[in-house]
């Protein structure tokens, strides 16, 4: 059933025209990017299970593979991109929505730049952040992308990237899929690597974060630096 079936008050499209897209529930939203739902049910019903199977939350839809996706009855390969697709578009506009400039004061808003890129990922990533005297952010790269349990930064392309934005302080920053906040052996070693490296090079190592869906754990906060 396609959206042009559905009653003139359940269509979408319709509403997002008159009275624009805030006044459009996720539900909806979700039954856009669709398009379409089953023989047995409407979009926007095939879209209120989909989004009741996650809870209702964004960040738990985002999870979900093409293949989970497809279990829907309705779902093909191509409305699981779609959807898959649409929430990409989201986060990468959330992580462009932060100014470039920004001054880095405390864990959390090195928690808060790096959010959007890490806390929804089923491996590891693992992410810098390069500031000037000031505190204040010159560049933001992502190092490595690994597996389900650890992602190896080579601290020479780190240092490398440092100089190369001339910068005088860092905040390495990775997370963690299996929702623990608590730091392993690898990551101790590292942030002790990085340190030390920095401290010959006269560029500090200001904190470590390691980031999950909903929290985030600091090694400066925590005295570990």
């Amino acid at each position: 059933m396609s959206i042009k079936f559905l009653a003139e008050d359940d269509r979408p499209r319709e509403k997002f025209l008159q009275k624009g897209k805030g006044s459009l529930s996720d539900s909806e939203l979700l039954a856009i990017i669709m398009g379409s739902g089953s023989r047995e049910e409407s979009v926007l019903e095939l879209s209120r299970k989909i989004l009741a199977s996650v809870n209702n939350n964004w960040h738990q839809l985002s999870l979900l593979s093409v293949m989970d996706l497809m279990k829907f009855k309705g779902v093909g390969e191509a409305k699981a991109i779609s959807i898959i697709t649409a929430l990409e578009i989201g986060k990468r506009k959330a992580g462009q929505e932060i100014p470039e400039k920004s001054v880095i004061g405390n864990s959390h808003d090195a928690y808060s730049l790096l959010k959007n890129q890490l806390s929804d990922l089923r491996t590891e990533e693992f992410w810098a952040i390069f500031m000037n005297n000031s505190n204040k952010v010159i560049h933001i790269s992502q190092l490595t992308h690994g597996g389900i349990s650890q992602s190896i930064v080579d601290v020479r392309v780190l240092f490398k990237k440092a100089l190369e934005h001339l910068s005088t302080g860092i905040i390495i920053a990775h997370n963690h899929p299996s929702g623990s906040l608590r730091p392993s052996k690898e990551d101790i070693n590292i942030t002790q690597k990085i340190k030390e490296a920095g401290n010959i090079l006269n560029i500090q190592l200001l904190d470590h974060i390691i980031v999950t869906q909903d929290s985030y754990f600091s090694f400066s906060d925590e005295g570990l630096l």
